[in-house]
């Protein structure tokens, strides 16, 4: 492919100020196609030359290529599926040829696309070759199945106007921004340091050194558009690389922030951000230890070794345009009281490290967390985002059988809360959500989902303000369960109990006679009799009910969560 030196503008898809302003125009006439947040961020990279030489949403015969083996059907390396994804009824309305609009959440037109191709990918082979496994624990995987449309479209796009973002405005760069400062400030070798996490002291060690070993600039390049489930929100962590970057020398250091959707792809996610690094005018990348890696499989192991990203990205090196600096692990030598890469140490020396996971309990906890590990600026602005876990909202959700007891737990467990006080408790019991939030759905699977996640919806929002909420519906899919759970995971815990009670002993006690109607057919789509009940897997706590008295349940639960440090001993 042709390369475009690091000083050259590279090409977008925006056109003119006044063709815009016709366009917009023309496109309030067209089909539209609300965009979700991770379209957004693709869009935007698209139009504003991050995804060069992409002309728009991949083609068929494109995506086919990149799926396969990672080169679009003209031959040229791209690594990641840049689909749109829609609705089956949406891409049914459509015709191949036609354009179609592309709004923001709130309706706001950002381009137009010419509908070229539109097919049903098969998601199975996607995952297995883009992310190596189609496994549910991966969260791009899960969000390929679960979240995406069924049907893809593909086409050129002609942009308007760029998404806009109301936060740190200033700290944002274009491809071209950033290369015309470069031009600027006379920087010709610039070395890019991608994150998701908030940089603590051996970030900036190993930073340092990377610059270093290749005479670099250093360009802090953040991800603020979607990480994975769980990371710390992206306010917060732009507060801390701001705390951090007066530790850096102003003349040879810069932050820039990159609105990218991360798909955790391992090695060919390498691959892609370094062609995205090399479009925004860099020379040089640091590729980590298991580099964009999601964590674990649902077998407990890593989903990619802690090198396969260093080493595809060292196969396509020439092509990406962008030469690799490997990441050194630095840990901090009590002897020496110095940071060191790992491999250096000297003989007989003490290495201190604090895990990821560690410093989550320390800040959970409200424990001490040293200076040789963190800056201090940066750990005050993580403990406001984190009080200590006992004064953070949490989700119990009860789910079981009709009849298996889980309102009247949910009912002893609310009063014993109440009773300690500290938070606000609200119980989310099925009738009073069905009759409040929604009266107007039935109980076809469809709007016992829709249900489900609405009872999720709102204790999401009841943890994130620091209440408790515990909810006690039946739901009974898997899929609507862990949807719940990551609405509310990304404010606080959540604790799944499940009430194990049989289904013979649920139509044994029948109190509101539902077991009877269902069994004469009266109640279509039963759960347990008609309709399946998955069993969770591994919930935080199982109850068994029978021969079990409530008070004793709800005991269980409390133990369960004072040994999750949600409330104090």
């Amino acid at each position: 492919m042709n390369m475009i030196s690091n000083l050259a503008p590279v090409p977008e898809l925006y056109v003119s100020y006044d063709s815009a302003q016709k366009l917009k125009v023309e496109a309030a006439n067209l089909k539209s196609h609300d965009l979700t947040p991770r379209q957004i961020c693709d869009l935007e990279l698209l139009m504003n030359g991050g995804f060069y030489p992409l002309k728009g949403f991949l083609s068929e015969a494109d995506y086919n290529g990149v799926v396969e083996n990672m080169r679009t059907e003209d031959g040229t390396l791209w690594p990641m599926p840049i689909t749109l994804d829609v609705s089956e009824k949406f891409a049914e309305s459509l015709e191949v040829g036609e354009d179609i609009a592309l709004r923001d959440q709130e309706g706001v037109i950002l381009a137009t696309m010419t509908v070229t191709d539109r097919w049903v990918p098969n998601k199975s082979k996607e995952a297995e070759m883009v992310f190596g496994a189609d496994d549910l624990a991966h969260p791009a995987v899960n969000y390929l199945h679960h979240t995406a449309g069924k049907v893809y479209l593909g086409g050129p796009i002609v942009g308007i106007q760029q998404p806009i973002h109301y936060d740190f405005r200033a700290r944002r760069d274009t491809p071209n921004e950033l290369r015309a400062w470069f031009r600027k400030v006379g920087w010709r070798r610039i070395v890019a340091f991608q994150t998701r996490n908030p940089l603590h002291r051996a970030h900036q060690e190993l930073t340092f050194r990377a610059a270093k070993e290749a005479q670099a600039n250093l360009l802090i390049h953040p991800v603020v558009g979607m990480t994975k489930p769980g990371d710390v929100d992206h306010f917060t962590r732009v507060r801390c690389y701001e705390a951090v970057l007066d530790k850096y020398p102003a003349a040879t250091t810069n932050m820039s922030l990159l609105n990218l959707a991360m798909r955790m792809a391992g090695p060919r996610e390498a691959v892609w951000h370094g062609i995205i690094r090399r479009n925004h005018g860099c020379t040089h990348f640091i590729v980590g230890r298991d580099h964009a890696g999601p964590g674990k499989n649902s077998q407990g192991k890593d989903f990619y070794g802690p090198y396969d990203a260093q080493e595809l990205f060292k196969q396509h090196e020439a092509e990406i345009g962008v030469e690799m600096v490997d990441f050194k692990h630095m840990v901090y030598v009590q002897e020496k009281a110095q940071y060191y890469p790992a491999n250096e140490v000297p003989e007989g020396d003490t290495v201190l490290d604090i895990s990821g996971t560690e410093l989550r309990r320390r800040l959970a906890e409200g424990l001490e967390i040293p200076e040789w590990f963190s800056f201090p600026e940066v750990v005050k602005e993580l403990r406001k985002t984190k009080p200590p876990r006992s004064k953070q909202g949490f989700t119990v959700f009860f789910t079981g059988f009709s009849g298996s007891g889980k309102s009247t737990i949910a009912n002893a467990l609310m009063v014993k809360l109440m009773e300690m006080g500290g938070r606000p408790v609200t119980l989310l019991d099925g009738d009073v959500v069905r009759k409040h939030l929604s009266s107007e759905l039935g109980f076809s699977k469809e709007h016992r989902d829709i249900n489900i996640k609405r009872i999720g919806y709102v204790a999401s929002e009841i943890t994130k303000n620091g209440g408790i909420a515990i909810c006690a519906p039946i739901a009974p899919y898997a899929a609507t369960r862990r949807a719940v759970r990551e609405m509310v995971e990304s404010y606080g815990a959540f604790l799944e109990v499940h009430v194990a009670t049989s289904i013979e002993e649920c139509e044994r006690r029948d109190r509101k006679g539902l077991y009877k109607l269902a069994r004469e057919g009266k109640i279509k789509e039963f759960t347990g009799i008609s309709d399946p009940y998955d069993v969770p897997e591994n919930p935080e706590l199982r109850v068994e009910t029978e021969g079990a008295d409530v008070d004793n349940c709800a005991h269980q639960v409390l133990l369960k969560l004072e040994n999750m440090g949600l409330i104090a001993g």
